[in-house]
């Protein structure tokens, strides 16, 4: 019973992220396109930041909510998630700069 919830659990992770990914990352592309920025050169820093954004997502509220129940399921610690956030912030906004500034 309790390798099928896990299982169940990565199938979850594996959807949530890829619905997530998917609508979330289409945001900054369709933003740096409509400005001019080259989305196959730069863009992988934005979603490197979404990723992160996930991440932080899922581990502070998404994971209480699933079918697994176990041990490690704590949320981030509040610096670590500060840190993360800021981190996703920036690399969200580097395509514009390094477009910018290697044009």
């Amino acid at each position: 019973m309790r390798f099928v919830r896990v299982v169940l659990e990565l199938l979850r992770i594996i959807f949530i992220f890829a619905i997530l990914v998917t609508v979330l990352g289409g945001i900054p592309y369709g933003i740096y396109s409509s400005i001019g920025i080259n989305t196959d050169k730069y863009g992988w820093t934005a979603i490197l930041g979404v990723f992160i954004l996930i991440f932080v997502l899922y581990r502070n509220k998404l994971q209480f909510s699933g079918w697994y129940i176990g041990k490690g399921r704590e949320k981030l610690p509040k610096g670590v998630s500060k840190t993360l956030l800021i981190f996703a912030i920036t690399l969200l906004l580097c395509p514009p700069i390094l477009h910018y500034l290697f044009s």
